[in-house]
């Protein structure tokens, strides 16, 4: 299933403690209804991009303090301060599970073609797709599948051109 990022649940004000942790401030809705989750998306430059919560803490008022897989301190948490985070909403297209199953073996290229892998799986996430690339170096990648990500498919070729944020493909 793949769904759209549309719910704004609120913004990242700050670190919090020692452990890279951020203290978000939300919006007036969640304010007494915190939904559960599994991952959110943070807004970087502009694109909606996947983070799974490995902590939350939430005592009240409006500042929920979230802790993310892989960044465990403020060093590698502080550049997303600022940065709005968005639940997703619904889904937008059912045929795209069989679509996406069709990429296996499509090779992917990032800013200026340079090749990055080739797509080894098609992952659902609680949020939306995800392409575990192999890397040319053998490494596995994790990038969402995104409309915003994808600069253009050729199924002849059998090739997927994508513009990502910088730093997405040291991620994971």
């Amino acid at each position: 299933m793949a769904y759209k990022c549309d719910i704004l649940l609120g913004r990242i004000t700050k670190v919090s403690g020692y452990q890279g942790a951020v203290a978000v401030k939300l919006e007036k809705v969640f304010t007494e209804n915190i939904p559960q989750m599994e991952s959110v998306f943070l807004e970087i430059e502009g694109r909606p991009v996947p983070f799974f919560i490995s902590g939350l803490e939430y005592s009240g008022a409006d500042i929920l303090k979230l802790s993310f897989e892989g960044y465990e301190s403020n060093e590698k948490i502080a550049e997303f301060t600022g940065c709005r985070i968005f639940l997703t909403s619904g889904l937008y297209n059912d045929n795209l599970k069989e679509d996406n199953q069709n990429i296996i073996g499509y090779r992917v290229f990032v800013q200026e073609d340079k090749l990055l892998g080739s797509i080894s799986d098609v992952v659902a996430n609680n949020g939306q797709w995800l392409i575990n690339v192999i890397s040319t170096s053998k490494r596995e990648i994790l990038i969402p599948f995104h409309e915003h990500f994808i600069v253009s498919i050729d199924k002849r070729k059998k090739v997927i051109k994508m513009d990502i944020p910088e730093g997405l493909t040291e991620i994971n």
